[in-house]
């Protein structure tokens, strides 16, 4: 849990106490459940803008616990996973390989808004939206850094398959793909080796030319910048890529399944 998101929960369940507003009473004034704002109090969910907002009026707080809210508005992501985005930010190259899902910066609203509003346990409608428009905001690293970043990412044929990827997503992936810097290649079933086994991957490289490689799973992230992780996870990224299709045979085989959807 964020330091934020406790303190700032923790300051809310005072001025709530002191001011002699129910946690119910509360949470009808601001269209979240009791249980909701317990969470925030308890610093398990990010308190809104909108409970903060309504709690400062409800409280008399003057301001206090609005202010809270650009200290929150920099928790967009998940904690797992905010060191890396810190990261992805300074980046001048960037490896991906991905086994499940297309890559956040690779991924059409709706492909984002069917994985968020199905997030285990379940998020609120603020927080989906929060989270999509923050996926959306890191896509500007495709064309809208200057020098260009260097971006190359190999997806898993079952990537495609997915139920999620409609032919939206699928042509998504073709436009995006067209700038000189970007680099999409398919690794198809066939041609699978155990490196391509072991989970997503990412190998990240900074202005600093600090080196990082990043893999996230189910019950937690790592991300690391000890060389010899850094060389393991440079070797798998190199073998898998080596056995991928060539960006123009991987354009061809995306086309091919959008005819097909």
């Amino acid at each position: 849990m964020p330091a934020a998101w406790r303190y700032s929960g923790n300051q809310l369940k005072r001025w709530r106490t002191k001011a002699s507003v129910s946690r119910e009473e509360l949470a009808a004034a601001s269209n979240y459940s009791p249980d909701t704002i317990k969470s925030m109090e308890q610093g398990v969910r990010m308190p809104t803008p909108r409970v903060l907002d309504v709690a400062d009026g409800m409280c008399g707080a003057e301001g206090m616990l609005s202010a809270a809210k650009e200290y929150l508005l920099r928790e967009k992501f998940p904690a797992r996973a905010q060191d890396f985005m810190a990261r992805e930010k300074e980046a001048i190259s960037l490896w991906w390989y991905e086994t499940m899902h297309v890559p956040g910066l690779l991924q059409t609203k709706g492909y984002a808004r069917a994985l968020i509003q199905n997030h285990v346990p379940p998020l609120d409608e603020e927080t989906v939206e929060e989270r999509i428009a923050a996926r959306v905001e890191r896509q500007a690293i495709l064309t809208g850094r200057k020098p260009p970043v260097a971006l190359s990412f190999v997806l898993y044929e079952a990537v495609l398959r997915a139920p999620q990827v409609d032919a939206d997503q699928l042509r998504h992936l073709l436009e995006v793909s067209r700038p000189w810097n970007v680099v999409m290649q398919v690794l198809p079933f066939e041609r699978g080796v155990a490196a391509a086994f072991m989970g997503p991957l990412v190998l990240l490289e900074t202005r600093d030319h600090e080196r990082f490689a990043y893999a996230e799973g189910q019950l937690g992230s790592e991300l690391s910048a000890d060389p010899e992780a850094v060389s393991r996870a440079t070797e798998r990224l190199s073998m898998i890529r080596a056995q991928a299709l060539s960006p123009g045979e991987s354009a061809c085989f995306v086309e091919r399944m959008v005819d097909q959807s």
